[in-house]
């Protein structure tokens, strides 16, 4: 979904950032790109959002360029890993779904009103449907959003992280819209085939039936 959003903005003239976690990775998407269109502005750099110091780096590096930031996608996402701690203690669903995306665009938030009109799109699901992260009274409980190794399950962990997405865009929204800031969130649609599903087969098998019955690419 990343590779596609940023292919089709770099094609439509844009300047393209691509912030990676695998540099290499990252590099042979800048030169499918360029493939495409040799004139193409579009560059790798790296970001790993299982790293709150890395987001930081990236934010820093990237306001060393002094280029206004018009489109800020936040995309990227694991899904179905088992239970583990990113080094900043936190469950890792949850910091690289949600957590890394919101820290970075609370590091990039000045940019943005400088560049207005700004948009920021964080992509979702509508799995978000299917959890709550209240307690019995109604009030948001934490231990939900990261839990421990004993109360943690992939699926609900994903849910919880997507439900995060769509609370962070709406109020992010709210504050900064008067500021020529947009944002919106968005459900890319069922089952679509991407990498998302590699960390566990039975989620590789769901999606390789369903595959022919939903939007490609």
């Amino acid at each position: 979904l990343g590779f596609e959003a940023a292919k089709s903005l770099a094609l439509h003239g844009a300047h393209v950032i691509l912030a990676c976690r695998s540099v290499a990775r990252g590099s042979d998407a800048v030169q499918r790109i360029l493939g495409e269109w040799h004139k193409a502005k579009v560059e790798a750099m790296t970001l790993d959002l299982a790293s709150l110091q890395s987001v930081q780096h990236f934010a820093e590096a990237f306001k060393s360029k002094n280029l206004p930031l018009h489109i800020l996608i936040c995309n990227a996402a694991v899904f179905g890993v088992p239970w583990g701690l990113t080094e900043d203690g936190l469950e890792s669903t949850f910091q690289v779904n949600h957590l890394g995306h919101f820290y970075l665009v609370q590091l990039l938030e000045e940019l943005l009103r400088r560049s207005a009109p700004a948009r920021v799109v964080v992509v979702s699901s509508e799995s978000h449907r299917f959890t709550e992260i209240k307690d019995s009274s109604g009030k948001l409980d934490f231990s939900l959003l990261s839990p421990s190794k004993k109360e943690y399950w992939a699926m609900l962990a994903y849910n919880r992280s997507k439900l995060c997405n769509i609370l962070f865009s709406n109020e992010l929204n709210r504050r900064l819209s008067p500021h020529g800031v947009t944002c919106n969130s968005l459900h890319p649609g069922n089952m679509i085939y991407s990498s998302i599903h590699r960390n566990w087969w039975v989620y590789t098998l769901l999606f390789s039936l369903a595959r022919p019955f939903t939007k490609s690419m």
